[in-house]
């Protein structure tokens, strides 16, 4: 679960302000699937599993939601770069526990899915679902490609 975390907020701390949040999540996506290999891919469907656990394990629930508090800190981080406003602000703040809310909503969905036996193709805009629920969580603005300084 923790290696899935580190890519995701790398891929955050690295979205360039000429992209949009579709843009640059649709290219490292894309990235990492050319890239990934066989053990990586059996790596992404033990941590589908071992979220999936935890509904029901409180153990493993706790490792989950210290994953997800991560993403909240990096994801206000962020938020807060792009609106130009410190991390603390009340604001700011809300917004990255929203988008960051959004986002384990979103993998939760996904991971439930494909363990039911959804076939994965029905999810290849995975990267078009996790931008649009930041969005709608963090705010339409959230998203945007900014001008270059």
């Amino acid at each position: 679960m923790s290696k899935g975390v580190e890519w995701e907020m790398a891929v955050l701390r690295g979205w360039p302000r000429h992209l949009s949040l579709e843009e640059h999540f649709a290219l490292e996506v894309a990235r990492y699937e050319r890239a990934a290999d066989a053990v990586e891919g059996a790596d992404a469907v033990l941590a589908m599993k071992m979220i999936r656990l935890a509904d029901t394990e409180p153990a493993i629930r706790t490792a989950w939601l210290m994953a997800c508090d991560q993403v909240e800190r990096e994801m206000t981080g962020v938020i807060a770069k792009r609106l130009g406003r410190p991390a603390g602000d009340l604001a700011v703040r809300m917004r990255g526990a929203a988008a960051s809310a959004a986002f384990r909503v979103v993998n939760e969905g996904i991971g439930a899915a494909l363990l039911g036996g959804a076939e994965p193709r029905e999810f290849a805009d995975v990267s078009r679902r996790l931008a649009r629920a930041v969005r709608d969580a963090a705010g339409s603005d959230i998203g945007d490609a900014l001008p270059l300084l």
